[in-house]
C-alpha cells in the first residue's frame, strides 16, 4: 500500500507537493518523513546518481525516480509491488510535467509552491492502493516495464554517508572557529607582553617629563624676583643655583 509521496527539486532538495495525510496508519509517521528530507537533501549533494532506486527503511520502503531535476518519491509497505510503486510514479511524473513547466519549477522559491498538486496525488493514490484489481494485475503483467535492475539499498547505507560528510563539515567549522579563537587569545597575549615591557618606561619618562614640566613653570614664574638674577653692570646674568634654591623654598 501506498503511504506517502513527496515530489521535490533536486538542485537543492526544496519540496514542491506532498500527498496530504493524515499519518494515522503511519507508525512514527514524522520519523519516515524526516528521513524524506535527509535522502532529497543527500540528492541535492549528488550523493546517489542513480535516478531510479529503492531503499528500505524499518516496514517500508522508499521507491524513487528523478526527471528533469525533480525527485518523485512515494513510501510503500515491503510487500507492496515494487513494480506498482515505480509506476505509480511514472503517472505521478507525466502528470506533473505536464501541468508545471520547467521554467516554474526551477523558480520556485517556497516549500510546497505545487501543493494544488495533491488532488491528483491523492486521486493516482487510490488507483494504485488495491493491488488485486484488474488494472493493477495488467500492470504487473506488463512486461514491457522492467525493475529487475533498479537498485535496492538500505537507508542507513544511503544517509549514512551524508551523515558522515556532515560530521566532516561540522569538525571542519569547529576547527576553524578555535583557530580564530585562538588567534585572538594570542593577539591579546602579545599586546599584553609589550604592555608589562614597556609600561615602566613609559612611567619613568612620564614622571621625569612631569618634573622637568613642574620646574620649568615654577622657574617661570620666579623670574621677575631678582633674587635668582645677579646684576652686575647693568647685565641680567641667571644663576642657576639661585633657581634651584628659591624653587626648593617655594615648595617647602
Amino acid at each position: 500500500m501506498v503511504k506517502l509521496t513527496m515530489i521535490a527539486r533536486v538542485t537543492d532538495g526544496l519540496p514542491l507537493a506532498e500527498g496530504l495525510d493524515d499519518g494515522r496508519d503511519i507508525q512514527d509517521a514524522e520519523f519516515y518523513k524526516q528521513q524524506v528530507k535527509a535522502l532529497f537533501k543527500n540528492l541535492s549533494r549528488g550523493q546517489n546518481e542513480a535516478s531510479r532506486m529503492s531503499v528500505e527503511s524499518g516496514p517500508y520502503v522508499f521507491h524513487y525516480i528523478i526527471e528533469g531535476r525533480v525527485c518523485y518519491l512515494t513510501m510503500c509497505d515491503r510487500a507492496y509491488p515494487k513494480k506498482l510503486a515505480f509506476q505509480y510514479l511514472e503517472d505521478l511524473k507525466n502528470e506533473f510535467e505536464r501541468v508545471n513547466g520547467g521554467a516554474q519549477i526551477e523558480t520556485a522559491a517556497r516549500p510546497y509552491a505545487f501543493i494544488k498538486f495533491d488532488t491528483f496525488i491523492q486521486k493516482t493514490k487510490k488507483l494504485y492502493q488495491d493491488t488485486h484489481t484488474q488494472r493493477n494485475i495488467a500492470k504487473l503483467n506488463d512486461e514491457l516495464y522492467e525493475v529487475h535492475q533498479i537498485m535496492t539499498r538500505n537507508v542507513q547505507e544511503v544517509l549514512g554517508v551524508g551523515e558522515k560528510l556532515d560530521q566532516v563539515s561540522q569538525m571542519s567549522s569547529r576547527l576553524t572557529s578555535e583557530s580564530r579563537i585562538y588567534a585572538d587569545k594570542a593577539r591579546d597575549l602579545n599586546r599584553q607582553a609589550l604592555i608589562r615591557k614597556w609600561a615602566p618606561v613609559a612611567i619613568v619618562l612620564g614622571v621625569v617629563f612631569l618634573l622637568f614640566w613642574v620646574k620649568t613653570k615654577l622657574c617661570g614664574v620666579l623670574i621677575p624676583d631678582l633674587k635668582i638674577f645677579g646684576v652686575q653692570n647693568g647685565d641680567f646674568e641667571p644663576r642657576e643655583e639661585l633657581c634651584d634654591d628659591v624653587t626648593k623654598s617655594r615648595l617647602s
